[in-house]
This record gives structure tokens, C-alpha cells and sequence, in this order.
């Protein structure tokens, strides 16, 4: 009798043990965390906590948004890249992505190369915006100011390498403008001065800047999408005043290269369930963001198609940060 109920232990605690194995990989059993490359409050910081609230009740784990910011992203960057391809680091990737990769002439890592493209977010303009001191109201009536008033307009950037900073270098390869470029570490505090009139312009991430404009506190004289933006309808675009002048800003989610496909598929779906929701949608739609759903893969050719674009804007403007 006792060898019957000692084998019976054995195969309950034999069960037990499976059915706990099997509970260790379910993906996601514990938080997650989602590394965003910038201080708080701008639009990768601000876009990631809408968007992580929604992956949260989603998947059932918290995805807790640690800003990591330094180096002109690179920091957080190579935080994730060198983090556990297990799934619980995932960053959230931006147009320094792409842009970093011709910019810098070193780095330790390839970011094509070292990064698995999980999902895309959003694209959204970015907004020429200028403190209110300034006597602008035009693209037209600031590009005379400044060719008036050479090496005297400062135009800002939340950093060395982001689309905002090259957005401002495209701008001044094809209209001539003499500015003084000062990088910043995020959008937050370029806005600050921007407001107290310590820079003059900024080509900010349109919704860092959505409140401000709408508040009064700053003047927006044109978005840099080809195509006007419907959350602020009256705005022009620059290629009104400067044909051929475009660029948007895009955001979505990478893991470590390694990480399963199963996790990334997982996390992928939970993503794109988000972008469908209706609320989802309005809340960036207010930011002046439009979702770019799809596969993994999908957000992989978005990433090399702008990583080559801004390659070109780098080789013409000559900018560097080596």
C-alpha cells in the first residue's frame, strides 16, 4: 500500500511540475518594460504611456515606461539591444533609429542588424513652431528674417540626431537659413525655452508641441508633412513656401534581435489590437498621430526605407555629431 501511494506522490508532484513549467511560458507572467530613449514629457515619453496603459490591460502584465535618455538615443538603444531577448524589454523606437545609423560613424551596435522590428505606432508631421517673441507669422516672413539677421536665430533640437534636428537641417540645406543648431536632452525642456525666448525656432514632434500651440504659448507658422494635418486644419505645410519639403516622424516597438517570433507575434497582436480601438485612435488622432498597424515585417521596411532617406539629408547637410 505505502508503494502505491508513494508512486502516486511521485506522478501528482510529476504533473505539478509540468504544469508549472508550462505556466513559465506563457508570455507575459511578469511586467514588462518599455525603455524610451528621452526624458519625459515628449512625444516618445508621452506616446509610449498612452499606449502602454492600453498593452497593460491587454496582455495582462504591466508595461512599466522607463525613460532612458543620453547620447542622442543611443543610450536606451543599446540598453535594449544588449538586454535578454526574453520579451520584458522592449523600446520604443523613433526617427533618431534611423537617422543615428548615418549620423554617428560610431557605434556599437547596427541597428538594422541588431534590433527585431515588432510593430509600428504612428506617424505624425513634425511642426515649425516659434516663440512668440519672434516677429514671424509666416515660413515666407521667417526665412527673411533670417536671411536678415544671419547666425542670430537658434534653432533647437531634443537632441543630436532626432528628426526634429534634421527636420531643422533639411530646412536650412534647401532655403539657405544661417541657424545655430542647440541640441537638448528631450522635447520638454526645448519647449521651456522656447517659450521663455531663449531659442527661436524648433521642428518639434507635433504632440509635444499640440498643447502649447493650442494654449497660445508658442506660434506654429507650418507643419513638414506634404499634406496638411486635420487636427490643424488652418495650418500650412513648409513645401507651400518651400517645394519639395517633407518630414514625418515614426514610431512603433523593437525587441532584442533574438528574441522568439512567438513573443513577437504576441506582442504584435496586442499593439495592433490597441490601434483599433476607436478611443485609441481619437486620443492620437488629437496628437496629430495616424496609426501604421501591420506585421513585424511591415514595421522592418519602415525602418530601412528611413534609415536610407535620412542617410541622404545627412550626406547633403553635412551634419555630425563625430
Amino acid at each position: 500500500m505505502q508503494y502505491f501511494i508513494r508512486r502516486a506522490a511521485v506522478v501528482v508532484l510529476g504533473a505539478l511540475s509540468l504544469l508549472g513549467s508550462a505556466s513559465a511560458q506563457v508570455y507575459p507572467n511578469k511586467p514588462i518594460k518599455w525603455i524610451v530613449p528621452y526624458p519625459p514629457a515628449g512625444t516618445t515619453d508621452v506616446l509610449a504611456r498612452i499606449v502602454a496603459q492600453s498593452l497593460s490591460e491587454s496582455l495582462g502584465q504591466q508595461v512599466v515606461v522607463e525613460n532612458r535618455p543620453g547620447a542622442g538615443n543611443n543610450i536606451g538603444t543599446e540598453a535594449v539591444i544588449t538586454a535578454p531577448p526574453d520579451g520584458y524589454t522592449m523600446l520604443l523606437v523613433n526617427p533618431a533609429n534611423g537617422i543615428n545609423a548615418s549620423l554617428y560613424k560610431k557605434l556599437s551596435f547596427n541597428f538594422i542588424r541588431d534590433i527585431a522590428p515588432v510593430a509600428g505606432l504612428v506617424r505624425t508631421p513634425n511642426v515649425m513652431v516659434v516663440t512668440n517673441s519672434l516677429p514671424v507669422k509666416t515660413v515666407a516672413e521667417f526665412i527673411a528674417y533670417c536671411k536678415a539677421n544671419p547666425s542670430k536665430v537658434n534653432m533647437a533640437s531634443s537632441s543630436s540626431g532626432t528628426s526634429t534636428h534634421l527636420s531643422g537641417e533639411l530646412f536650412k540645406s534647401m532655403t539657405g537659413c544661417n541657424m545655430v543648431h542647440i541640441p537638448y536632452k528631450g522635447a520638454g525642456p526645448v519647449l521651456a525655452d522656447l517659450i521663455g525666448g531663449q531659442v527661436q525656432v524648433f521642428f518639434d514632434n507635433l504632440p509635444s508641441s499640440a498643447g502649447h500651440i493650442k494654449g497660445g504659448s508658442i506660434r506654429a507658422l507650418a507643419v513638414t508633412s506634404a499634406a496638411r494635418e486635420p487636427s490643424f486644419p488652418a495650418l500650412p505645410t513648409v513645401a507651400d513656401t518651400v517645394p519639395g519639403y517633407e518630414a514625418t516622424a515614426w514610431f512603433g516597438v523593437g525587441m532584442p534581435k533574438a528574441t522568439p517570433r512567438e513573443v513577437i507575434d504576441k506582442m504584435n497582436a496586442a499593439v495592433n489590437k490597441a490601434l483599433a480601438d476607436p478611443k485609441m485612435r481619437a486620443r492620437l488622432a488629437e496628437l496629430g498621430g495616424a496609426p501604421i498597424a501591420g506585421t513585424p515585417e511591415d514595421f522592418g521596411k519602415v525602418i530601412a526605407a528611413e534609415t536610407e532617406k535620412w542617410a541622404k539629408v545627412v550626406v547633403s547637410s553635412g551634419a555630425t555629431v563625430d
